[in-house]
């Protein structure tokens, strides 16, 4: 069953956030210079755990950069 998506600004900054920790391919890439903006102003406290700490819209969101971005 797939989730239906809603506008919810932490779920995307979360999401954007784990998708381009998993998917940057160097430091030179435009995914890391990504990863560094959200950085700014996004810190994790040090039991978040990337795709397993996100909400189901926030998986739904980062299932569909992926798909999006890699297909």
């Amino acid at each position: 069953m797939k989730t239906t998506l809603y506008w919810d600004r932490w779920d995307i900054v979360t999401a954007h956030y784990a998708y381009y920790n998993d998917w940057h391919s160097g430091q030179n890439s435009p995914e890391y210079a990504r990863l560094c903006r959200i950085r700014r102003y996004f810190k994790p406290n040090p039991y978040w755990d990337g795709y397993d700490s996100l909400t189901e819209n926030g998986e739904a969101i980062y299932d569909e950069l992926v798909a999006f971005n890699q297909g």
